[in-house]
């Protein structure tokens, strides 16, 4: 979606003029022929400003007053201003006021693009240093959310009423939807904003450094206690402790974990006594909990525990609405961290990204918009920016089966094709190993690294599934994708 450039100057020839110089760079423009109506515009939730090219003299609201609302009502909206005098003196004044740039008329159409996608770069560089010390501080609120869909707002309501209080918070959704999104939008909008916000992947943990992790450890308490660890309760102590994929924990682990809930204690690993926190509990899930309760494989008491105040996320696939400021939103923090100056994508583009069903969610937006802006050659995200969902590149299941030949077997003696395959060149099944190792190799390839949708895939744990990365010496593969 193109970024908006709003004209404010009295004269309607400059007007035109800038209109024409903006609209010609791709930027949307809208104009005002007043101090005040500019002011109104940009202030308008629905139609607003990007950028602002104010005209310093002009009858009524002079320039100075208008900058000075504009600053004011809109401290984040860059400013930048048009004179046909260049005084230092009024340079001086109007940057000091809050202007980020000063362009002499008549203005050059090359000079004024220059400046706005400067004024740009400044406003995400800006906007992600703030972003990046609210989430560090623990001080996201609902407003940095991008949740204007519909079916969304149920999701903020609820949100905010969990904010309100201490209440157990179980947030439910497909891997990459949001849900740590969520959960630190909870802690910034309630009483223990700015406090830690301490998150952990309970399946991601190895079994065997789960409970050290969690509660901590006293030094010397088993091989390789080098150093005392006071855990991940205790870090937290005063704010929110994240419980990402806790479905994934074991069943001792449940058992101690419920036990810290329910107590407001945690006993460190060769601890004498047990240690006191005041935790908020946050956690989430991708799976079934109700059907994990049924397998056994998940407590009941502490299902009922957690599952006090659930959260259901939806899919992007469920907030389309949501895609075109989630594309604008991803491109502003890339040009911040990789100092490119994407200015937006085309509707063609954000028509295709729409229609995309979006697996992987938010998180496979978000990484088909990074390579995007990396492999973009103009200043617009293009449809074959994204090769992999416009077509370009063929789906792996619409491959033309690859015939067998003396050639085509690699050094495992399997024939290579769109996945693993059962059966060698001799005709001879495989062994179920080798296949279980292919496969698992493959997901790894195909998901680009995400092992939260890798296990979601091939329907077993985060844990299980790198234990198995781990015996079949998958974990060069790993890092790979994730790289």
């Amino acid at each position: 979606m193109a970024k908006t450039v709003l004209v404010i100057d009295d004269d309607p020839t400059q007007r035109r003029l800038l209109t024409a110089a903006v609209e010609k760079a791709g930027f949307a423009c809208r104009t005002a022929p007043d101090g005040e109506t500019g002011v109104a515009i940009a202030t308008d939730a629905n139609a607003g400003a990007d950028v602002v090219l104010l005209d310093l003299t002009m009858p009524g609201l002079s320039g100075m007053e208008t900058l000075e609302m504009l600053t004011e009502r809109r401290p984040d909206l860059p400013v930048i201003m048009l004179t046909a005098t260049s005084g230092i003196d009024t340079i001086v004044a109007a940057m000091r006021t809050g202007a980020v740039d000063f362009v002499v008329k008549p203005a050059n159409p090359e000079r004024v693009v220059v400046s706005i996608r400067n004024a740009l770069k400044l406003s995400s560089l800006t906007g992600e240093v703030k972003r990046l010390t609210r989430k560090a501080e623990g001080g996201m609120g609902f407003d940095d959310m991008i949740a204007s869909a519909p079916i969304m707002q149920q999701v903020i309501r609820l949100g905010q009423r969990a904010a309100a209080s201490d209440i157990p918070v179980l947030i439910l959704g497909e891997s990459g939807v949001g849900k740590e999104v969520i959960a630190r939008c909870i802690q910034g909008a309630s009483e223990r904003s700015g406090k830690p916000f301490i998150s952990v992947n309970c399946g991601a943990i190895p079994e065997n450094l789960v409970e050290s992790i969690l509660f901590g450890h006293e030094k010397g308490a088993f091989t390789g206690a080098v150093a005392r660890s006071p855990g991940k309760f205790v870090e937290a102590d005063g704010g929110t402790l994240f419980l990402d994929e806790v479905g994934e924990l074991p069943l001792d682990m449940q058992v101690k974990l419920l036990r810290a809930l329910q107590e407001g204690e945690v006993d460190p690993v060769g601890a004498r006594r047990p240690v006191k926190v005041d935790v908020r509990i946050i956690s989430a899930t991708n799976r079934d909990l109700a059907q994990r309760v049924k397998e056994g494989a998940f407590r009941e008491d502490l299902f009922y525990r957690l599952n006090v105040f659930p959260i259901e996320m939806p899919s992007l696939r469920e907030r389309v609405e949501d895609v075109p400021a989630l594309v604008d939103h991803f491109i502003a923090r890339f040009n911040a961290s990789e100092g490119t100056r994407i200015v937006g994508a085309t509707e063609e583009t954000l028509k295709m990204l729409c229609a995309f069903e979006w697996p992987g969610n938010v998180r496979q937006l978000e990484n088909a918009v990074f390579r995007s802006v990396i492999l973009c050659e103009g200043d617009m995200l293009q449809p074959h920016d994204f090769p992999q969902i416009s077509g370009v590149m063929p789906e792996i299941a619409a491959l033309p089966e690859v015939p067998v030949s003396p050639m085509a077997a690699n050094d495992t003696g399997a024939v290579p094709g769109a996945g693993p395959v059962t059966v060698l060149q001799d005709g001879e099944v495989r062994s179920l190993s080798d296949v279980e190792r292919d496969l698992i190799a493959f997901a790894i390839e195909h998901y680009a690294g995400h092992m939260s949708e890798v296990s979601r895939r091939l329907g077993i744990g985060r844990s299980t599934l790198y234990r198995k990365v781990r015996e079949y010496g998958l974990d060069d593969e790993t890092k790979k994708q994730a790289s």
